[in-house]
C-alpha cells in the first residue's frame, strides 16, 4: 500500500502530520509550538516512522527539536508505540489510555507477527493445523491461523521488535488545561468509545481539534471498546465546539462535517444492528446482512464485524471484551465470505 506522508501547517505554529489514505496502523499526529515550547499530539506505530515524522517537524519548526510534552489520545499502539523516540518529555494520557497501552505492549504485536509469519510459511499445513486446533478447542491458535491473511499484510511492515513500552507519565480524568507558550490547549476525555480512554486535543483560539480515533475520515470507525452510545454523545459534544479544522486520527483533514459523517454512521449502524439482534441473528450473520452500500467508498469495511460485535455486547449488557485474535479472525472470515469487501482488498494491497 502506498502511503502519502505530509506535514500541514493548519494554523500559525500548529501542524498536522497525515499518513494517507489512513488505513490500519497509518495514523495522524500533530505538533503545537509557541516560542521555544512544543507539544506533540500522538506518536506513531513504531519508532522508525515516528523518527521520520519528527525529522520533518524539526525542519518546519525549530522548537520541535526538544519536545517538552506529548499527549497520547488513547492507548492503541499506532498512537503511542513511538513514545520512546522522545526521551525526557512529559507524556500525558487518560487513565484508560494507560490501561489499554499497558495491556497491549509492542512485544505482544512482535510475538503475534512472528507467529503469523510462521503460519504463512506453513501454507496449507498451517491452515490444516488451525482446523485441528479449532476442533480440539484450542481457540487461540485457530484464531491466529484464520487472522493471518488479514493481519500480516496490514501490520507486517511495522517494526515492533526492540521497541520498549513507554507509558504516559501523567494521567488525568475528564478535563485538563495546558499551555504551550501563550497558547491554550484543552484536553477532553470523552471515552470509553473507540477505546477505554479516548481524549481529544482542542485549541480554542485557533479553532483546531485533534480527535484521535474518535474520527476516522473516509473509513469505517472501529469500536474496540464501546459503548457506541457514548461515542454518539462524544460526537454531539464535539459538534458544539467552535472549530474550523479537524485533524482525525486517520484520514485526510476535515471540518465539523467529518464529525457529522461519523455520527451518522454510528446512528445508522446502531439501528441496523439492533434489527438483526432482535431478529435473533448471530454477530456473523448480522455483519453479512447489514448493507453498507452508502459507505462503499470508505476504507476498512471488514471493521463492521468488530462494530456489530460491540453493539451486540452493548445490547446484551455485557462488559467482557473478546480476545483481539478472535475479532481479527472474524474480520478475516467476513472479508473471505463477503464480496462487498473486494474493492477494499484491491485498494489496500
Amino acid at each position: 500500500m502506498e502511503v502519502e506522508k505530509t506535514l500541514h501547517e493548519v494554523g500559525e505554529g500548529v501542524f498536522a502530520y497525515t499518513q494517507l489514505p489512513g488505513s490500519w496502523g497509518w495514523s495522524n499526529a500533530g505538533l503545537i509550538v509557541d516560542g521555544d515550547q512544543s507539544l506533540l499530539v500522538d506518536t506513531l506505530f513504531d519508532r522508525r516512522i515516528t523518527g521520520e515524522m519528527l525529522a520533518e517537524m524539526r525542519r518546519a519548526a525549530p522548537a520541535a527539536r526538544r519536545i517538552g510534552t506529548v499527549v497520547n489520545t488513547h492507548g492503541n499502539g499506532d498512537h503511542c508505540y513511538g513514545n520512546g523516540e522522545i526521551p525526557g518529555a512529559e507524556i500525558i494520557g487518560s487513565r484508560g489510555c494507560v490501561e489499554d497501552l499497558a495491556s497491549a505492549p509492542p512485544r505482544r504485536n512482535a510475538t503475534l507477527m512472528r507467529a503469523a509469519r510462521v503460519v504463512e510459511a506453513l501454507g496449507g499445513v498451517g491452515r490444516l493445523a488451525g482446523r485441528v486446533c479449532d476442533s480440539l478447542g484450542l481457540k487461540t491458535v485457530a484464531w491466529l491461523v484464520e487472522a493471518t491473511p488479514l493481519a500480516l499484510p496490514l501490520f507486517g511492515t511495522f517494526e515492533f521488535s526492540g521497541n520498549d513500552l513507554v507509558l504516559p507519565t501523567r494521567t488525568f480524568v475528564d478535563r485538563l488545561s495546558l499551555t504551550v507558550g501563550d497558547r491554550r490547549v484543552e484536553l477532553m476525555e470523552l471515552g470509553p468509545a473507540h477505546t477505554l480512554g479516548d481524549t481529544v486535543v482542542y485549541l480554542p483560539d485557533e479553532r483546531v481539534l485533534f480527535t484521535g480515533d474518535l474520527l476516522f475520515k473516509d473509513a469505517h470507525p472501529l469500536i474496540w471498546q464501546g459503548p457506541v452510545s457514548n461515542w454518539i454523545r462524544a460526537c454531539h459534544t464535539l459538534l458544539e465546539l467552535e472549530i474550523e479544522t479537524v485533524v482525525p486520527g486517520h484520514g485526510p483533514l476535515t471540518d465539523l462535517s467529518g464529525i457529522r459523517e461519523t455520527l451518522g454512521y454510528l446512528e445508522w449502524l446502531t439501528d441496523e444492528t439492533r434489527k438483526c439482534y432482535e431478529a435473533g441473528l448471530t454477530v456473523e450473520e448480522a455483519a453479512r446482512e447489514i448493507s453498507h452500500e452508502a459507505y462503499r467508498a470508505w476504507l476498512d469495511a471488514e471493521r463492521v464485524y468488530v462494530n456489530v460485535h460491540s453493539l451486540y455486547r452493548e445490547f446484551a449488557g455485557e462488559s467482557e471484551l473478546p480476545e483481539i485474535l478472535e475479532l481479527f479472525a472474524g474480520m478475516a472470515r467476513l472479508m473471505r465470505e463477503d464480496a462487498r469487501l473486494a474493492p477494499h482488498s484491491d485498494s489496500s494491497q
